[in-house]
């Protein structure tokens, strides 16, 4: 999976690198067809102090992008929140892809059984 780091108002550091790498690395094995993440992190002065720190994600998949953003005092929190949300994204449409799987199984099976 290819990832893009960009920064505004922010030092892009070693340990901010390997934490983004590290819940890019978890969302992949949730979707292992994920094309690219794009990850966006910047610092806001004339933001309220619990709201300073943003991150946005934008995951690229088959079929409509994922994205997710958040503001947070800290900024690895406001990481964690962005990969909480794509996670929870990946495994919605996860859900509704083995539901419409299982829903049209058992109506070929009830329409196999009427025959």
């Amino acid at each position: 999976m290819k990832l893009i780091l960009s920064t505004h108002n922010v030092t892009l550091t070693k340990s901010i690198e390997d934490h983004i790498l590290a819940k890019i690395d978890k969302l992949e094995h949730f979707d292992r067809w994920t094309i690219d993440a794009r990850v966006t992190i910047e610092h806001d002065d004339t933001r309220d102090p619990a709201q300073a720190f943003g991150c946005s994600m934008r995951v690229g998949v088959r079929g409509p992008d994922l994205f997710a953003e958040d503001h947070e005092a800290d900024l690895y929190a406001a990481i964690d929140a962005v990969a909480k949300k794509i996670e929870q994204q990946i495994r919605k449409r996860h859900s509704k892809t083995k539901a419409k799987k299982h829903t049209e199984a058992a109506r070929s099976k009830e329409r196999r059984r009427a025959a």
